[in-house]
């Protein structure tokens, strides 16, 4: 395959629709340890939706809500809940993305567009990937402002507190049977995007439920997507639990770099972030499937952190539970140290901690 005519650095942002953007900013704020840095809406002249733009390290979160009773994004809304509408990619070409991915076959949402305002420029495109998700490119080499053309800066009277949190390590497109092979092909023909991993049911199962994945990533794999959908099982999965109650295949779980993870999952946890239960016989044999590591394993007992290794080092990560009353968006904190796979080794004590919250709600 031809080399695309751009380059993406990273993940430019991430914007989620919801229903209060004003209380959603406050809760990531308060939890999670964002500083709220850039607003828009009625107050700086913008009357399609209010958005509040809240940054930690490398992570830029930006929280929507529509103004009017008849916007297209309260259909989203009404669909899906509080979700994740546009995964932005950071590139050095926009308009070259555009043009490239449209001329492969991907569905234009926003033609490029020019942004200004006294800090520079921003050139932005848009596109469809699957479902009502949407990818935008951005290019801001020239441009120094606080966000982009159209935010004013924002301050918070809060004090933010920040928990360690660093970049977007990956994010996890849940799809419904059938639709997984299809749409990892898409991000191979139209982005260029090449297969890093990839898992089946005999490596993600339980005795109830099973899933398959297709991990993808760009060229430099700054972008890594797992690719998810169920697989036969006696019982429901939690990806067909998403896709049910989210009304269509969307982002189920957004991956937090951090260095530390026992200090930012302390954090959080105090902050009132709640997480999956592990059980402690989970570490009773802990060293004997990872080997040495640097932590202590009582401390990761106590937080509930699990632990897995490769050939080139081991990782550490925890997920937290729906952030929402939905059974959707979640969010996994990842340290890695050497490690560049996913924690296949706990696949199943994953999904047994997830299938113990679907027989809690009575989805299981």
């Amino acid at each position: 395959m031809t080399k695309p005519p751009f380059t993406i650095m990273g993940t430019d942002y991430v914007e989620f629709i919801v229903g209060n953007a004003k209380q959603a900013a406050h809760y990531y704020q308060t939890l999670y340890g964002f500083e709220p840095i850039a607003f828009r809406g009625l107050e700086t002249g913008y009357r399609e939706k209010a958005s509040y733009v809240l940054k930690q390290n490398k992570i830029h979160f930006v929280f929507s809500s529509p103004y009017k009773a008849n916007s297209p994004l309260n259909v989203h809304l009404m669909l899906h809940g509080d979700g994740v509408r546009d995964v932005a990619f950071w590139v050095d070409d926009a308009k070259a993305a555009w043009e490239y991915v449209t001329g492969r076959g991907a569905v234009s949402v926003l033609e490029p567009t020019t942004l200004k305002d006294d800090s520079g420029t921003i050139i932005m495109a848009s596109m469809q990937t699957y479902g009502d998700t949407i990818h935008t490119f951005v290019q801001r080499d020239k441009y120094e402002g606080v966000f982009m053309p159209g935010f004013e800066p924002y301050r918070s009277r809060r004090q933010t507190t920040p928990v360690g949190l660093n970049f977007v390590d990956h994010f996890v497109g849940n799809q419904p049977e059938g639709d997984m092979e299809r749409v990892a092909k898409w991000y191979e023909n139209v982005l260029g995007f090449h297969r890093f991993w990839t898992v089946d049911d005999k490596d993600i199962a339980t005795d109830f439920s099973a899933l398959r994945s297709i991990v993808v990533a760009n060229e430099n794999e700054r972008i890594k997507m797992p690719i998810n959908r169920p697989a036969k099982g006696l019982k429901a999965s939690q990806i067909q639990e998403y896709v049910e109650y989210y009304g269509s295949p969307g982002v189920q779980h957004i991956a937090l770099d951090t260095k530390d993870i026992v200090k930012t999952v302390s954090q959080l946890t105090e902050n009132g972030v709640e997480f999956l239960e592990t059980p402690q016989t989970y570490y009773e044999l802990l060293t004997n499937r990872v080997g040495k590591i640097d932590e202590d394993i009582s401390e990761l007992a106590r937080l509930g952190i699990l632990v897995d290794r490769d050939e080139h080092g081991y990782l550490l990560q925890i997920f937290t539970r729906p952030v929402q009353d939905r059974p959707t968006l979640f969010y996994e904190v990842i340290e890695r140290k050497g490690c560049s796979g996913f924690g296949k080794g706990n696949f199943k004590a994953l999904f047994e901690s997830i299938e113990r919250e679907q027989e809690r709600r009575g989805n299981l």
